[in-house]
């Protein structure tokens, strides 16, 4: 067993382990590190019930979007099992009305064959307008959708559908935490942000310039500079 701190990662929709891959190459050897499998299940409960029972006695978490709800109920089922946690680009209340109605259509799309994983057409809604031209990081993203395929995405959604309403619960959750959203954030803006970093009793807020809903790969090294401080440093590893 390791002697290293624990952490696990905790992906969005349609995201898998690369959406990690620039902070897990910043953190190597010095914090073991896994990644949430959140293509099995239908509930975000049901996810955070798969991950605890993977999980050691003891370990912190980040989550971006989909997966700040997936850390959030993990929070609600175990709080005392995690030490510290880093919410980005995600929020604790569940859809608005119009959130859930567009979810709904994608669902329905996908449902007859129009299963597209993430298109041209769905990138400004996810990254910042000045890399939409980034080859790279399109190919990334796009990558990761279709390695989740028709099937995880509408367990996914239907997971985000049926989530809990976080807002009620954030005081109770008292361990440290890092929230991170980018200022263009068009999915989860920094007001979503700001309510989570302002119920939460130990929390620390960063707004990422130049950056939209994909923090970790839009601005690694920014995002990477933040968990080094936030899990090594601060945690004396």
């Amino acid at each position: 067993m390791s002697d290293l701190p624990e952490l696990i990662f905790c992906p969005g929709l349609l995201c898998d382990e690369n959406l990690w891959r620039p902070q897990s190459l910043a953190l190597a050897g010095r914090v073991a590190m896994r990644v949430a499998d959140t293509t099995k299940d239908d509930t975000i409960a049901g996810m955070a019930a798969r991950l605890l029972a993977d999980a050691p006695p003891r370990f912190a978490l980040a989550g971006l979007s989909m997966g700040g709800y997936l850390a959030l109920e993990v929070l609600r089922q175990a709080k005392e099992r995690v030490t510290r946690v880093a919410l980005l680009d995600t929020s604790a209340r569940p859809d608005t009305e119009e959130q859930r109605e567009r979810r709904m259509a994608l669902m329905r799309m996908a449902k007859i064959g129009r299963f597209k994983g993430v298109t041209p057409r769905l990138l400004p809604l996810l990254i910042h307008p000045d890399r939409l031209n980034d080859a790279a990081l399109v190919e990334t993203i796009i990558g990761m959708a279709q390695r989740i395929g028709r099937d995880g995405f509408l367990r996914q959604q239907n997971a985000i559908l049926t989530r809990a309403d976080s807002v009620p619960d954030l005081p109770g959750f008292t361990c440290p935490a890092l929230v991170i959203v980018g200022r263009e954030d068009a999915l989860t803006p920094p007001e979503r942000a700001e309510e989570i970093a302002g119920g939460l009793p130990s929390a620390r807020l960063h707004v990422l310039e130049n950056c939209g809903h994909l923090a970790t790969l839009e601005q690694p090294d920014q995002v990477n500079a933040l968990f080094e401080m936030f899990f090594l440093e601060e945690a004396g590893a």
